[in-house]
């Protein structure tokens, strides 16, 4: 792991990104907010999983764990190669505003079938990259998916086991009609990020991207290597995954993953592994791996269980995934979040690898001298940030106080400030938010990562995702690209904190 260069980061995924399309893309948008991301003297961009997403719309439950979202190519691209006209273009246009993910699922998939029949299946670089095999899974279980439209454990039992008779056979039944469709997908994808990925590196900034710890049930991951995950005969999970009760949920979250079979990666040297964090190297520069602690111990709820409650912890990989990862693929950037039900195991694990954890600005001033994540007992081996997609907006966390909350709030952090050596003021909730952006570039943590919604002041009305709440996540998009006066902002509060 290289230590992280001293500097400041914006969160934002894609699929926040303003433009006409009903969603953030690949396109001139996102070349625009990294042209912003310079003006504001911003080193990182932080977004969540690029995947394909399932059921809920959640990046953190993909059809397949390598994967880019379809929803994310770039439609004006397509246009200037001749895949669709401009007519088909108008078609994708939508209102301003949230993702409409319904809307997107019913229209899209038309667009993208219609540049695929235009598409030469013979192009040298297409064929390269269909027989290199990388998205044979996803192309054979995207195709399964489309012709039986249900989960891979109700699919006929010769597809549902993979029996490589059968697979064949259907292979050669849907290999221009599906299969190859979905490699397009992912082969387009694929070569706007490169180029996205060229272009913003080439400003100076690096890209961190957000790996799930676990794949989702219903997921080309799975049904591909079912040996790999605690599954029953039938392919059912035995247990799943969640976390206890926390401070987001009294009944714990029942995410419902199924859980990894370590004894069985560990016996094929973690392969698996080594080789999704190969992939994810390719796609970004710093990699954060979510749920961090479920490497050092998990938490293994029994399968049908009405809530999280009942669940117990068990031993995970600990450091002999990393050593296998360090002796495969040399030094990775990795960022840990190590949020959540924190112990000294976790503690261990991370002082081992090296990795920098998270530090949530917002947590912080409960009035203990020993909080965490306190700016006086931060280190630089260390990425804080106001909060995180998880969490309140900061002015809609703000906001939910109590004027005398927000008296004690305001006093805490102006000592917070003061001991950094930051002299600036503030007094109404909207400049207290903007205080905090402050605060947490002030710290020493060598990285500080400020959501978008905090460095525009957005309340909750604009928060990405509510923990353990099922639907209405996933949808907050910039309806404009930040003005210049958010540049010179954050260009101020960076040349403030010598970031």
């Amino acid at each position: 792991m290289e230590n992280l260069q001293r500097g400041a980061g914006i969160l934002c995924h894609i699929s926040s990104l303003p433009g006409k399309y009903g969603i953030g893309s690949l396109g001139k948008e996102a070349y625009e907010f990294a042209d912003f991301l310079k003006k504001a003297h911003v080193k990182y961009w932080q977004i969540l999983p690029i995947v394909q997403t399932g059921f809920g719309d959640s990046p953190y439950q993909s059809v397949c764990c390598d994967s880019g979202n379809p929803y994310f190519i770039d439609l004006e691209a397509l246009k200037a190669e001749g895949l669709i006209d401009d007519e088909e273009l108008e078609s994708c246009v939508a209102a301003e505003g949230d993702v409409d993910y319904a809307s997107l699922y019913e229209t899209r998939y038309n667009v993208l079938r219609l540049a695929y029949a235009r598409f030469n299946l013979h192009d040298p670089e297409f064929v390269k990259f269909v027989k290199k095999g990388e998205f044979d899974d996803y192309a054979l279980f995207m195709s399964l998916k489309t012709r039986y439209d249900c989960s891979f454990d109700n699919f006929p039992d010769a597809y549902k086991y993979k029996e490589n008779l059968a697979m064949g056979e259907f292979k050669n039944e849907v290999y221009k009609s599906e299969y190859c469709f979905w490699q397009f997908l992912q082969f387009v994808f694929r070569k706007q990020w490169k180029k996205l990925k060229n272009y913003v590196n080439s400003l100076g900034i690096k890209i961190i991207g957000d790996l799930p710890l676990y794949v989702a049930y219903d997921s080309a991951d799975v049904w591909g290597r079912p040996e790999l995950f605690q599954l029953d005969d039938e392919l059912k999970p035995t247990n799943v995954a969640g976390v206890p009760p926390d401070y987001f949920s009294r009944t714990g979250q029942l995410w419902g993953n199924p859980l990894y079979n370590w004894d069985a990666m560990e016996a094929d040297g973690y392969d698996w592994w080594v080789n999704r964090i190969k992939r994810a190297r390719e796609y970004f520069d710093i990699i954060r791996i979510d749920h961090f602690r479920g490497l050092d111990r998990y938490y293994s709820i029994p399968a049908g269980s009405p809530t999280a409650e009942t669940g117990e912890w068990l031993d995970g990989p600990k450091t002999k995934l990393f050593e296998k990862i360090r002796i495969r693929l040399g030094d990775v950037n990795i960022i840990a979040e190590d949020l959540g039900v924190i112990d000294s195991g976790v503690i261990r694990l991370r002082a081992k690898t090296g990795f920098p954890g998270m530090k949530i600005l917002m947590f912080a001033f409960d009035g203990k001298l020993t909080n965490a994540y306190l700016p006086a007992n931060t280190s630089e081996n260390s990425v804080v940030y106001t909060g995180t997609h998880d969490n309140d907006t900061a002015l809609g966390f703000i906001n939910k106080m109590t004027e005398d909350e927000f008296k004690t709030f305001k006093k805490r952090l102006r000592e917070a400030l003061a001991g950094e050596g930051v002299v600036f003021p503030f007094y109404t909730r909207e400049q207290t938010a903007l205080a905090l952006t402050v605060c947490a570039l002030s710290t020493r943590s060598n990285l500080a990562v400020i959501p978008i919604q905090d460095l525009l002041v957005l309340d909750n009305g604009s928060r990405m995702n509510v923990p353990a709440i099922a639907e209405g996540n996933w949808k907050f998009r910039l309806s404009k690209k930040p003005s210049n006066y958010s540049a010179a902002l954050m260009r101020r509060f960076v040349k403030m904190s010598d970031r």
